[in-house]
């Protein structure tokens, strides 16, 4: 894989200008890609949308947003930290200075919409909706026929593994209806870097111990879009190198945020973060560094006096513990840099370095802290009752949508509640389809209609569904 060519600047939807029409917008097509996002409402729902608090009322812990905020920070960070090595280290004769700028406007974009097609309640909702196909696909009925006998394999193992990140690249490609029904219309360089799985749904789990293949990229619907995006990037099947980097800063952003808000929440205490880590980081590394640079800021707390002296030293540790992980994710890509390039290099950029010690820790104390927590749970069980059922409303309704066969009279009053750009967009893409896949593109209607909502605004649609006041 080469820069020049993985950089793409092209859209899927170009507009020409007239020759006589000048323009003065001195702007990058990557920095345009920023502004289009930052003004979109889909970007702007992530602050009504769960990180890993479902419905919590505290301003401080994290939303979507915030967290896809964080993210495209050390996104940034890290590909202007990776540039460098690559320019002083002459790992890439071909390498340019304007590189590493275009280099950091992607990853910076990328992180703020990596997340944009999470549906509400976190990655809880996302194993809401998969399990809410497993049990009801394969006795679902169309008309005389079961709905799972009628689809392709392919489009099946969509709904079975269905996937944030898949819904992502379908949000901005398709559903955010601008000028035409190109979505966002950002460049391919963007969109490539956010796939982080290159794969489809039926080539999850193809090569054990490879993370391209650990989940699904792209929906069978976006599947011409895929091929158009990795055409014109040159990555073909391989992972494009920015998606390694975009992974990392992911991986940062959210197993420290994690400790911190689940601190916050009263779940974990600083005595217990000190235990954990006591027994979870890798004993082949001589020192502890990361448990000493804890205590050490408690007791520089404790001398200078501060009020609370557990959340100063977790908050600065955190803000340590970044830095540890950005260095050693910069020496993960650029130690593996020909294997990257090459779409060789199976694993993210914490693989068998020091970094991965410390990640592999953060993540299993916020699980056990945290996610497992019985607050979280019960929160867990009600997220899964108002998806369960806006699922069981709107799939039953828009089975027999755009059809000759004829509905009930509940069905027909659920309809008009999606909003209609969801049912142009439909319309749009099912035109000349087979009956199969305009089934199939139904189902993903519900789907990108629920994915859009906001945990407040799915709250709201349940209870007065149900008439609780």
């Amino acid at each position: 894989m080469k820069w020049e060519k993985l950089l793409s600047a092209q859209r899927r939807g170009e507009y020409k200008r007239k020759e006589s029409v000048k323009t003065t917008d001195l702007r990058s097509e990557f920095e345009k890609d920023y502004h289009r996002i930052i003004g979109s409402a889909s970007f702007r729902r992530l602050q009504d949308k769960t990180q890993v608090f479902p419905l919590d009322k505290s301003d401080f812990i994290r939303t979507r947003l915030t967290h896809s905020l964080e993210v495209s920070s050390i996104a940034k960070s890290l590909g202007q930290n990776i540039s460098e090595h690559i320019i002083k280290e002459g790992l890439d004769a071909g390498f340019t200075p304007k590189m590493k700028t275009d280099i950091s406007d992607i990853l910076q974009c990328a992180g703020l919409i990596h997340d944009i097609g999470n549906p509400p309640f976190g990655h809880f909702g996302e194993e809401a909706i998969r399990e809410w196909f497993r049990l009801h696909l394969p006795r679902l009925k169309y008309h005389d026929a079961v709905v799972s006998d009628i689809l392709s394999e392919q489009m099946q193992a969509d709904l079975y593994n269905f996937e944030g990140n898949a819904q992502a690249l379908r949000l901005v490609s398709r559903l955010h209806f601008l000028v035409n029904e190109h979505g966002m219309n950002l460049t391919y360089g963007l969109l490539n870097t956010i796939i982080k799985y290159p794969v489809s749904s039926v080539d999850i789990g193809k090569e054990q111990g490879n993370v391209q293949y650990k989940k699904m990229g792209y929906f069978y619907s976006e599947a011409d879009l895929y091929e158009r995006i990795v055409a014109s990037t040159g990555a073909l099947n391989c992972r494009h190198p920015l998606a390694y980097i975009l992974e990392a800063a992911d991986d940062i952003a959210y197993r420290t945020a994690d400790i911190e808000d689940a601190f916050k929440k009263g779940n974990l205490t600083y005595e217990s973060l000190v235990l954990e880590l006591e027994h979870r980081m890798d004993s082949k590394y001589k020192e502890n560094y990361q448990l000493k640079t804890l205590t050490d800021q408690y007791q520089k707390a404790k001398t200078n006096k501060v009020e609370d002296p557990e959340l100063y030293a977790i908050q600065n540790w955190l803000v340590r513990m970044q830095g540890f992980l950005i260095n050693n994710a910069t020496k993960g890509f650029v130690s593996n840099y020909q294997e990257i390039m090459a779409g060789t290099y199976k694993y993210d950029l914490f693989y068998e370095n020091e970094g991965d010690s410390l990640a592999q820790a953060l993540g299993g104390i916020a699980y056990d802290y945290a996610f497992v927590s019985q607050p979280i749970l019960k929160l867990e069980i009600a997220a899964g009752n108002i998806l369960n059922f806006l699922m069981n409303k709107f799939v039953s309704a828009f089975l027999l949508y755009d059809t000759p066969f004829k509905m009930g009279m509940m069905e027909k009053k659920v309809i008009p509640l999606i909003s209609g750009n969801y049912k142009q967009i439909y319309h749009t893409y099912a035109e000349g389809k087979s009956e199969q896949e305009k089934l199939y593109l139904r189902l993903l209607l519900v789907t990108d209609y629920v994915c859009g909502m906001t945990d407040s605004y799915a709250k709201a649609m349940y209870q007065e569904l149900n008439g609780i006041d």
